[in-house]
Order: structure tokens, then sequence, then C-alpha cells
């Protein structure tokens, strides 16, 4: 069983079980899948009720500080315990050019060429993590919503907001990959 867990679950398989968490949670729990929001939920129990946007019940949601918590605890258990020492399999053409932007390790899930300690600490570090960091969590509470929460949850409810954004998602996705990327790695 361990060996199983061990290995990438094929598409078909993954893609169904993170699909049946949408009717799971509306059906036991009247609840909508999301993560972005948990951070809200964690500045209103710690931060005085003064501050309006978090002036709210925040313990009706506090199920998604524990789901928030169990992804956490499950990527530590991956990390810790199941850890796969195969390397990853990449595409041939993805390694010749991740090896003219200077990434030669492309054989982990993390390129340690970008993320380790002594990167964070260099500009370009800086703006991957930090930077790109505030820009996510702009993005999402401009959106009204996470990744996970609009193309997950709101499309399988047919929202057009949810459509909208998540074409937003991709097409930021593909202009940051195919077309800004490549020259902030070249530095």
């Amino acid at each position: 069983m361990i060996e199983f867990l061990k290995q990438p679950w094929a598409w078909y398989v993954a893609g169904p079980l993170i699909g049946l968490m949408v009717p799971a949670l509306l059906i036991f729990g009247n609840r909508t899948l999301g993560v972005s929001s948990s951070l809200r939920h964690m500045c209103a129990a710690c931060l005085p009720a003064k501050i309006p946007f978090f002036n709210y019940e925040w313990k009706k949601e506090a199920w998604n500080l524990v789901f928030v918590a169990g992804i956490i605890l499950g990527a530590f258990i991956v990390a810790s315990f199941l850890n796969n020492p195969n390397p990853v399999d990449i595409n041939p053409k993805l390694v010749t050019e991740l090896n003219q932007y200077g990434i030669t390790n492309q054989y982990s899930l993390l390129p340690e060429q970008l993320f380790n300690w002594q990167q964070l600490l260099t500009l370009k570090g800086f703006f991957f993590m930090v930077f790109g960091g505030f820009l996510v969590g702009f993005g999402t509470r401009y959106a009204g919503g996470c990744t996970s929460g609009h193309t997950i949850m709101g499309l399988s409810n047919l929202q057009l907001p949810s459509l909208i954004a998540t074409m937003s998602f991709m097409a930021g996705g593909f202009i940051m990959a195919n077309l800004i990327l490549p020259h902030i790695l070249k530095l």
C-alpha cells in the first residue's frame, strides 16, 4: 500500500477525487472549497475586531482552518515518509530549455537553484518569492478567491465570475511562463 502512495497518481484518478470534494462539501456541510479565505479567518481570530474587514463570525469557518492545517500536515507527511527517491521525469526539450537559463538540476519537484534559502537573499530570489507572493495574495483578494475556489468550486457551480477568473489565471500563467519568466531567469 505504501508503494502505491509513493507513485504519482494518474490524472484520471486524482482529478475525480478532487472533483468529488465539491459535492461532498456541499452535501455534508453546505460548504464551498477554497483556501485563500483561511488567511482572513486567521487574521480575524488574531487581530482585534476594530478592523471592519475582520469583524465577522470567523468561528463558523473554523473548519477551513482545519482543512488548511490538513494540507500542511499532509505535505509534511509526504515529504518526510512517502518521498519518492526517483528523479522527476521531465521532457528532454524542457531540460534543454532550463539548461539555457542556468537551471541544471531539474530532477526534483523544486529546482534547487531557484528554491533555497541562499537564493531568497538575492534580488532575483526576493523578486520571485516575496514580490511574487504579494502579487498572488493581491490577485486572490482582487479576484474574490483563489484558483481552487474559482476553478474547482466556482466552475462546477456554473458561476460566470469564476469562469472569467479562471481564464485570467490561465492567461496570466501562460504569459508569465512563456514571455516574462525566460527573461527573468537569464538575469
